[in-house]
């Protein structure tokens, strides 16, 4: 057995193990039951395919395994979009300061702005998080394709070992089946051939023909599994060779950029910083700028109410400081209320002095009226007794 084919697999192997990658248990695949239809033309080289492909499964399943465990997504949009925020929210506030004013929407698109989107300080922060956690995932990814690319280095000489096995088979296979093509013409050719009245002798003859057809036929089929294999690798070789020069590529790249990238953030940080502090100051600048205009507008108005207000209220103070105390149809109208009432008064007198003149007749002619009715009760008798209350004590 070739120490080489071995070689390769095992120093793949060795990384696979040591990365504690390697499964405790690996399935035999499926194409071994058809390898060891060959193992009988050469045992090495079948048993050095079937291994070789026995051990892709965990090659496969590294890929998969690495891979699925690469973050990937859109997180650059985030970074456009916190950029295009702040430099959106600059030009509003540029806006504001062109008016002149900041109206109630304003004022509410402010608020609404720090409570969504945060400070300008905040938005740089997320900025710098979402470009640190992409790099940091970038070179996660970077160590993950290495992983693939030094696994697959090492057991890609392997599967061209294999290749080269797979192609030396064909060649037997090959050749026993043009063996088995011979024996057949030759094995045809004595049935065609024979003369005679021995029938069981004729029979022989056809049984060595068939039997030779189908050693043929299974001649035929070993050597049309040598192709496919044979074929097959070839194929993979060079089809995974090309796919993994793409990543290869892809993974120089993707270092680039992540070296370009750590190296651009480690000496532009300070960019980035002085970025922050420039709009946040520029932000904190224009909140200065209106506090002092708001302060100068409400000083100004407040002066000019005060012109027109105080004059007003001072002129009326003038007048009365020195103009009259108590108007004079003020007091006539008191005048003229005092006489009329004392006119009104003597009035009242002289006609309420003859109502209790009158009043105190009809009172008396009542009682005198009362007291003659009395009298004549008195004098016919039988008439209940008038209390003496001049004799009560």
């Amino acid at each position: 057995m070739s120490n080489l084919t071995f070689k390769y697999l095992d120093k793949a192997l060795s990384q696979v193990r040591e990365l504690g990658l390697m499964p405790e248990k690996v399935d035999e695949a499926p194409v071994v039951a058809l390898i060891e239809r060959l193992s009988d033309i050469d045992e090495t080289k079948t048993l050095a395919i079937a291994r070789t492909l026995t051990q892709a499964s965990v090659f496969n399943e590294i890929v998969r395994e690495q891979v699925s465990q690469m973050k990937i997504g859109q997180r650059y949009a985030e970074i456009t979009e916190s950029f295009n925020s702040i430099r959106d929210d600059a030009k509003k506030m540029v806006e504001q300061v062109e008016d002149g004013k900041v109206d109630t929407f304003e004022r509410a698109s402010n608020v609404w702005m720090k409570v969504t989107r945060g400070d300008i300080a905040s938005r740089f922060d997320k900025i710098k998080d979402t470009y640190l956690e992409v790099a940091r995932d970038s070179k996660d990814q970077i160590e993950r394709e290495h992983v693939i690319l030094n696994a697959y280095q090492d057991f890609r000489g392997a599967i061209k070992e294999s290749e080269i096995y797979a192609l030396d088979l064909l060649k037997q296979t090959e050749a026993l089946w043009n063996t088995q093509k011979d024996a057949l013409k030759q094995a045809g050719d004595k049935v065609q051939q024979f003369v005679g009245d021995d029938l069981a002798e004729r029979a022989k003859l056809e049984l060595a023909r068939d039997e030779s057809m189908r050693s043929l036929q299974f001649a035929e089929d070993r050597y049309q599994v040598a192709k496919d294999l044979s074929d097959n690798l070839t194929v993979s070789y060079n089809t995974s060779e090309v796919i993994m020069m793409r990543l290869m590529q892809t993974n120089s790249a993707k270092d680039r950029v992540y070296k370009q990238s750590i190296t651009f953030f480690g000496t532009n940080e300070s960019v980035f910083t002085a970025l922050t502090a420039s709009y946040t100051g520029m932000f904190g600048l224009h909140e200065s700028t209106e506090t002092l205009n708001a302060m100068k507008d409400g000083v100004s108005k407040s002066l000019e109410d005060l012109a027109s207000i105080g004059g007003k209220v001072q002129e009326a103070a003038i007048k009365a400081g020195y103009g009259p105390t108590i108007r004079a149809e003020s007091v006539k109208k008191l005048v003229e209320s005092v006489v009329n009432f004392q006119e009104r008064s003597q009035e009242i007198i002289e006609e309420m002095r003859v109502l209790s003149t009158k009043n105190a007749e009809e009172i008396r002619e009542s009682v005198e009226d009362g007291k003659q009715r009395l009298a004549r009760v008195i004098q016919r008798g039988g008439s209940l007794p008038l209390p003496d209350f001049s004799q009560a004590k």
